[in-house]
């Protein structure tokens, strides 16, 4: 699927699919194809090898980036992730949301163009 943002400072997701998503437009457009943290400020770094090897280290990565909400996109379909892996981000008072991998990245977009602080750690399962 294809997204049209609307004008923004902030790094926005421009498409996504099986195993990718692209991020900024024209000239400077990239298609990734590992698991990803974005954020709105710019930030952005390769995250976690799987759902099953995610720990609380993962998420202390992204209390660090102290924003204001994180939404983890957890594949193709929805995996909560467990109370321990988030106590970091609960310690930081820094709010969760889980969705599938296509809702978080429509709802990054949406918060980042509204000039919130927000990062979007994705998993992006590998088609088979």
């Amino acid at each position: 699927m294809k997204l049209q943002p609307d004008q923004s400072d902030a790094q926005t997701i421009t498409g996504y699919g099986p195993g990718w998503v692209g991020v900024g437009s024209g000239a400077g457009a990239e298609k990734i194809t590992h698991n990803v943290v974005l954020g709105s400020r710019g930030e952005r770094f390769a995250w976690a090898g799987s759902y099953e090897e995610l720990g609380p280290e993962h998420f202390a990565q992204l209390a660090a980036l102290k924003v204001e909400v994180v939404i983890f996109g957890s594949g193709p379909r929805i995996r909560f992730p467990r109370p321990a892996w988030i106590a970091p981000l609960a310690q930081a008072r820094i709010g969760i949301e889980t969705m599938d991998t296509a809702a978080a990245c429509r709802t990054y977009n949406i918060l980042a163009q509204e000039g919130r602080e927000v990062a979007v750690a994705l998993l992006l399962d590998q088609p088979s």
